[in-house]
């Protein structure tokens, strides 16, 4: 937008703000245009300074400053106008916002249709950066995360056009599409911990109970997530040659790490969110564009929940303030501070840059996957690849794309909805103790409810001989921890993992109630006799030497998931009972343990199939089972552009290749 543009829009902005506020009036019409120039002139000379004074307050200065700064501003520049007055400080904060969203009206009319309006923004506010920043022929590689997005829809994605940007890529052939097989537990972080560090064995759940302690992390609580990093990390990450982190629940040991769960303590390397947070706020583009546009996907949400009453879609969520706002911030506030600091970092010649949208994740947790309004959020995730691509134009050195998710997702009706009690009420009751229910309504909320049923011991039972007597009684009997449609249930006063035979003992009812549930898929226990077992309605598996039993719990689960949960068996802090929801084949639904249509973390349906879409001559193995394995063929990547230049025995680069995998 020219500045001449910009001015005239300030004008008229300013001209309605004099006419309906009171409290600021103006001379005439050449004081109302000569008021405009002074605002942006004021804004842009002394902004940047404010920003950096805000933010080195802390987030109560970005508090602060996003309320007042810009009235601060105004107040200023229209004492400093001819023919301007002003009636004190509150008569310039009213007019501040007032014409603030004025302004986002009058931008979203100038530049709707526009797609390279964002784009030019970004330049302008990064333009010192191609002015300092020394040129490059070194490629560096921006690695875009679509929370939640599986390869079959993907793939149907681009075909219907949802996908344009991707879509072109594709048609073009400068980019191919690799579907990959996320193990159990197919959540965030689990992936990450496999995408960024290659370490996927440290998760066992999103959130799960450790004994030993009587601790529960939950992993995007920031200071359990910077414990769990703390017991994998080793300085060899994905990002650690001098990569970026931006939106992650780990860093992949980058150097500079923004917005990531893990690291927001450490101020060394995350003293940057402050500023850019701040930076945003006080950016009349930013801000105000941000604001129209957070309210019209606050009205957007309304009206489509509405819509969905009225046509009685099923399965469904009864629509909450909590998720309607919570929706405007991810799929607006989040995505636009995202996309900012990712250009930034490209304008900065950052080598490496790895960011996590969560916007289609967070919709389809509550719509569905492939609902009308996910797939909306998709269309908007596709124009920042759109926008980062043009930035990448401008940027001091070339740069590759790559897009990813972590998992997908599969969508049915709650196990709430469908039976009318919870699993931990089902738990509690076969097994009559107190039992301590750990759920969210999503991850990135991260909201833990917790139901105590009583604390109170059950009648002691004499275990077999040969099991652990020790009891710890300060602690509630079981815990249910529940990650979408897969639970682990821990009887929290034992010790280690309970087996089998001593369950039968201590809660006969327990695997009988489970397994024979319409709810439950199968359930997998520990044996003293056969090790790993998985109990379903009509039969049982053993995993050490895949004997069957009567049905095959297993069957229609996937060709993989007799390996899943051997690897799963063998994880620290695994559930004494591991809990899988029913799957039906024909609908191709699952039953969330948690409150939430589109779900993930067990298997069953499209959640663990996720989507690696890459430059076509990047060659990738014929088969990508597990995170841990993408990571090594991201580092393999980014060792063959240069970005990386750590020794990793575990990964080789071109050079060490065969050249037929060249």
């Amino acid at each position: 937008m020219s500045a001449l543009l910009t001015i005239g829009l300030g004008a008229l902005v300013l001209g309605i703000t004099i006419a309906v506020l009171p409290g600021v009036t103006a001379d005439s019409g050449w004081a109302v245009l000569l008021g405009a120039a002074v605002v942006g002139l004021v804004g842009t000379l002394l902004r940047p300074a404010l920003v950096r004074l805000l933010s080195a307050i802390g987030w109560v200065g970005v508090v602060v400053g996003w309320l007042v700064v810009q009235a601060v501003l105004v107040y200023a520049a229209l004492l400093l106008t001819p023919g301007v007055e002003v009636d004190g400080f509150w008569a310039a904060f009213w007019a501040a916002w007032l014409s603030a969203a004025l302004m986002s009206v009058g931008w979203w009319a100038v530049t709707a249709g526009q797609p390279g309006a964002a784009t030019q923004h970004l330049l302008r506010a990064n333009r010192r950066f191609r002015r300092d920043v020394p040129r490059s022929d070194a490629p560096g590689v921006v690695m875009i995360q679509i929370d939640g997005l599986s390869a079959p829809l993907a793939r149907w994605a681009v075909e219907a056009g949802n996908l344009p940007t991707l879509g072109r890529w594709l048609r073009d052939g400068s980019h191919t599409l690799t579907e990959w097989y996320a193990e159990l537990p197919a959540t965030t972080p689990a992936s990450q911990a496999g995408l960024l560090h290659g370490a996927s064995d440290h998760i066992p759940a999103f959130r799960w109970y450790e004994k030993d302690s009587g601790r529960l992390l939950v992993t995007n609580r920031p200071q359990d997530s910077a414990l769990i990093e703390s017991r994998f990390s080793d300085g060899r990450g994905l990002l650690a040659d001098g990569g970026v982190s931006v939106s992650n629940v780990f860093s992949g040991d980058a150097a500079t790490s923004l917005l990531t769960m893990s690291t927001v303590a450490e101020r060394r390397r995350t003293s940057g969110p402050a500023q850019y947070v701040s930076a945003y706020l006080l950016d009349p583009f930013g801000l105000t564009r941000s604001i129209v546009l957070t309210v019209g996907e606050i009205a957007k949400e309304l009206y489509q929940g509405r819509r969905r009453r009225l046509r009685h879609v099923w399965p469904r969520l009864r629509q909450t303030w909590d998720y309607v706002l919570l929706r405007g911030a991810t799929n607006v506030l989040l995505r636009s501070l995202n996309l900012a600091v990712v250009a930034e970092q490209m304008m900065r010649g950052a080598p490496s840059i790895y960011c996590d949208f969560v916007d289609y994740d967070e919709i389809a947790h509550h719509a569905g996957p492939a609902r009308p309004e996910a797939l909306a959020s998709l269309e908007g995730l596709d124009g920042v690849l759109a926008t980062l691509e043009e930035v990448a134009a401008a940027a001091p050195r070339p740069y590759h794309f790559v897009v990813l998710s972590d998992h997908g997702q599969s969508q049915g009706a709650t196990f709430v909805q469908r039976y009318g009690v919870g699993l931990e009420e089902l738990v509690r009751r076969l097994t009559a103790g107190g039992t301590l229910l750990v759920t969210g309504d999503d991850e990135r909320k991260g909201r833990t409810r917790l139901l105590r049923a009583g604390l109170r011991r059950s009648p002691e039972k004499t275990p077999p001989d040969g099991a652990s007597t020790t009891v710890v009684t300060d602690r509630p009997e079981v815990v249910v921890a529940a990650s979408g449609n897969l639970a682990m249930v821990y009887l929290a006063r034992l010790p280690g993992r309970v087996l089998l035979e001593d369950l039968e003992v201590r809660h006969p009812e327990l695997l009988p109630g489970l397994t024979s549930h319409p709810g439950v898929g199968w359930v997998m226990v520990r044996s003293r006799r056969w090790g790993a077992v998985v109990l379903g309605p009509a039969g049982r598996r053993r995993l050490a030497d895949d004997s069957v039993e009567g049905v095959d719990p297993l069957a229609g689960f996937g060709d993989r998931a007799a390996d899943d949960l051997r690897r799963h068996d063998g994880l620290a802090n695994v559930g004494d009972l591991l809990v899988n929801s029913s799957w039906d084949p024909v609908t191709q639904e699952v039953a969330a343990f948690e409150e939430l249509i589109g779900c993930h973390g067990g298997l069953g349906g499209w959640q663990n199939r996720p989507v690696l879409i890459h430059p076509q001559a990047w060659t990738v193995p014929d088969e990508l089972v597990g995170a841990d394995a993408v990571h090594r063929v991201l580092c393999g990547w980014l060792q063959d552009v240069g970005c990386r230049t750590i020794a990793d025995p575990s990964v080789a680069g071109a050079a060490d290749r065969p050249a037929a995998d060249r």
